[in-house]
C-alpha cells in the first residue's frame, strides 16, 4: 500500500504547474488564438483586406503556436524530463523536413511530366 502511494505522489509532483487557473488561462490562450484564425478566415480573407498568400503563412503559424500548447500543457510534456521531450521532438521535426523535402520534389516532377 505504501508503494502505491508513493507513486501517486510522484505523479502529482511532476505535475504540479497545472493548477486551475493555469489550466484557464491556457483555454484563453487557445481560444484567443481560435479567434483570430476565424476573424482571418470569415471575415479578413473573403472582404479582401487580406490575401490568400498571407493568411496561410500565417494559419500554419498560428496552428503550430496552438499545437505547442495542446502538447505542452493538456499532454503534460511540458513537465517531463528533457531526454523524452527531445526523443519526441527531434523525429518530429525530421518528419516535417521530409515533408517539404518530398513536397517539392513533387512540383519539379509534375512540371517535369506536364510538359
Amino acid at each position: 500500500m505504501s508503494l502505491e502511494h508513493t507513486e501517486n505522489h510522484e505523479h502529482g509532483e511532476a505535475h504540479e504547474g497545472m493548477t486551475r487557473k493555469k489550466i484557464w488561462v491556457v483555454f484563453a490562450i487557445l481560444l484567443a488564438v481560435t479567434v483570430v484564425e476565424f476573424i482571418i478566415a470569415l471575415y479578413l480573407v473573403p472582404k479582401g483586406h487580406m490575401k490568400i498568400e498571407t493568411a496561410n503563412p500565417v494559419y500554419i503559424l498560428l496552428t503550430l503556436f496552438k499545437a505547442y500548447y495542446i502538447v505542452a500543457f493538456f499532454m503534460h510534456l511540458k513537465f517531463e524530463k528533457a531526454g523524452l521531450i527531445y526523443s519526441l521532438v527531434v523525429p518530429i521535426l525530421f518528419i516535417i523536413g521530409l515533408i517539404l523535402v518530398l513536397t517539392n520534389e513533387s512540383h519539379h516532377w509534375v512540371a517535369l511530366f506536364a510538359r
